[in-house]
């Protein structure tokens, strides 16, 4: 069941998105959004829990690649906050003005997504060629 997003025309608050995919700071969203009386949209594939508070709203896409990064990156505005661990998604809602922000607090801006995109897209290619298994850790 998908609950229809407070975002929209004539909506003058900050929406909170959060990418529900492998995201382990939701709770803490919850708590931050609803002190600061920000509306939250959870999207994810296939349902989950989330908080019986008005303001919190669960947003089920469609199945598929990258249908949740599609469905956030179409709905937020430049007064926004996206939460995503999700690169390119950082990328796509950066370029419409809006704040993303990682799960571990690291804001993504217009200044440091060169570097994430040729990280991320360095790392996929190692992995693709076997010769990285895991994650690297690489500050900016």
């Amino acid at each position: 069941m998908s609950e229809s997003a407070p975002a929209g025309p004539g909506i003058d608050k900050i929406v909170i998105y959060v990418d529900a995919d492998a995201c382990p700071v939701k709770q803490e969203i919850y708590k931050v959004a609803e002190r600061h009386s920000l509306p939250v949209i959870v999207v994810a594939n296939s349902f989950i829990n989330v908080p019986r508070i008005p303001s919190i709203k669960l947003q089920i896409v469609g199945e598929g690649l990258d249908v949740a990064d599609d469905w956030i990156a179409e709905q937020a505005t430049a007064r926004d906050i996206v939460i995503t661990n999700d690169i390119p998604l950082a990328d796509r809602v950066v370029k419409k003005g809006a704040l993303a922000i990682a799960p571990n607090g690291k804001l993504f801006d217009a200044n440091s997504m060169g570097m994430a995109l040729a990280t991320r897209n360095l790392m996929q290619d190692l992995r693709e060629q076997g010769a990285v298994t895991g994650s690297l850790r690489i500050s900016h």
